[in-house]
């Protein structure tokens, strides 16, 4: 009895673990700020220990500016560079601010170089200052070098901690020097072999190096896939050859084939999901840099633009409406189910459009296949205009009395949805070919031609038909 008893707790511990996921739990949270508001320090610290970096991060970017504030000077010496490194940048800027120079020079002594150099780069110079300040010299020098570097960069997401070794060494040498290095990565999956002229020419795996025997070289046990990355390259090219070719880790080099650092996947990694996370707030009109924590005031500032865009074209659509406007007096019906064309458009675009934002992005569209997506996207709208015009010629005659209304609401819901599929497919396409971000501007222009086009052939159809 007792053991079933045990086994039902066990049961609903999981259940509930289960229910709760990875979210904070709003006990120990609540238990947190307590320790805040009492001054308790040793407390804080207590109920902190157990939980991960990215988890303080979420904390910190959770609770209000005031809460965070004491949070961060209570907590003090505690605060480490891990955790700055997950911090939102809206809010890393805001942290680094409250800590103590002793403070912030603990937190980021004992990060790699690439996580020192995000750290700061974002920064203002005040701040990018005390942070170097706080780096022993031949850090610093790395640093600087890589923020001298392109913005969004290889050379500003790579490490300059390598582990290298001669491509004729032996397996036996390359372990021997490991184990005797004190200045190796905290952590990294291949050792980069490298020819007199420093140029990288293959990765080991440490799984390879730590299976061979002593004597075996390590020429011999090289990953047969091997990439190397320019220093100048787009970091979004860089996260796409990592998804690519499920790459570990790839060596970084400069114009002459030199070896300068390393990318890790969990960098590669972030960038594509960064870039997955624009894609998605673009597509909406929202500003890729937007966050949670962000201001109202900046948030605005974001928004009103593409608000203004959705202005002009709502103001396009009402001008083709304004055309019909003695159709629309004499047959009241058309008012009522003008809307319905013109919103089964916009949804049937947006379905298209985000199919094809997607694929360009991870480079499956392209002019090879385009004409293909094209005609099936063409065909789709069609076998769904035609779908939803069955049921909507019904609608229009039960609802009305008119088979010829019901007529026209079919033939104008084919047309919009065979004219949005198209273009929610041609628009970004012809939008990244001029230079244009397709998921930043498409979704107002196709919003414009489903609107345009579905107004246009339902009013137009009926003053041919019905008047």
């Amino acid at each position: 009895m007792a053991h079933e008893s045990e086994a039902a707790a066990e049961e609903d511990a999981l259940e509930e673990a289960r229910d709760e996921g990875y979210d904070l739990d709003r006990k120990a949270v609540a238990r947190i700020l307590y320790a805040v508001d009492t001054d308790d320090r040793e407390q804080l610290v207590a109920l902190m220990e157990p939980l991960h970096p990215a988890d303080i991060a979420d904390l910190l970017e959770q609770v209000n500016a005031y809460d965070r504030m004491r949070l961060v000077r209570l907590y003090g010496h505690e605060m480490d560079g891990d955790i700055l490194s997950e911090l939102d940048e809206a809010l890393r800027e805001e942290v680094i601010g409250i800590l103590t120079p002793q403070v912030l020079a603990e937190a980021i002594r004992e990060l790699d170089s690439d996580d020192v150099v995000d750290l700061i780069e974002d920064l203002d110079a005040p701040q990018q200052e005390a942070i170097l300040d706080a780096l022993p010299e031949s850090e610093r020098a790395a640093v600087e070098q890589s923020l001298a570097y392109p913005e969004f960069s290889a050379g500003r997401l790579m490490q300059r901690e390598v582990v290298m070794a001669p491509e004729h060494w032996s397996v036996g040498e390359a372990i021997d020097f490991l184990r005797s290095s004190k200045s190796l990565p905290e952590q990294f999956y291949h050792i980069v072999l490298v020819d007199p002229r420093l140029r990288p020419v293959g990765n080991v795996t440490l799984g390879r190096l730590m299976s061979s025997k002593r004597d075996v070289t390590l020429k011999s046990i090289q990953e047969e896939s091997f990439h190397t990355i320019p220093v100048a390259q787009y970091e979004g090219e860089v996260a796409y050859a990592f998804n690519q070719y499920h790459l570990i880790s790839a060596p970084v080099v400069d114009e002459n084939d030199r070896l300068v650092g390393q990318i890790t996947i969990d960098d590669a990694m972030a960038v594509l999901d960064e870039e997955n996370e624009e894609d998605i707030l673009r597509l909406a009109g929202v500003d890729g840099e937007s966050r949670l924590s962000d201001k109202v005031v900046d948030t605005v500032k974001r928004r009103i633009p593409w608000l203004a865009v959705n202005l002009v074209t709502a103001v396009m659509a009402s001008l083709v409406i304004a055309q019909f406007e003695a159709a629309i007096a004499e047959v009241v019906a058309l008012a009522v189910l003008m809307p319905i064309v013109a919103s089964m458009g916009g949804n049937a675009g947006t379905q298209s459009l985000t199919v094809a934002v997607r694929a360009l992005a991870t480079k499956d569209l392209t002019g090879s296949n385009l004409w293909r997506v094209i005609r099936r996207e063409g065909a789709v709208g069609l076998i769904n205009g035609v779908a939803f015009a069955v049921i909507m010629g019904i609608v229009g005659i039960i609802w009305f009395g008119s088979p010829a209304l019901g007529g026209v609401i079919a033939s104008a819901m084919v047309i919009n949805l065979v004219i949005a599929g198209l273009a929610g497919i041609i628009i970004p396409v012809v939008l990244e070919k001029v230079g244009v971000d397709p998921a930043l501007a498409s979704g107002a222009f196709v919003t414009t031609v489903t609107d345009v086009v579905g107004f246009f052939a339902f009013l137009g159809l009926a003053v041919v038909v019905l008047l």
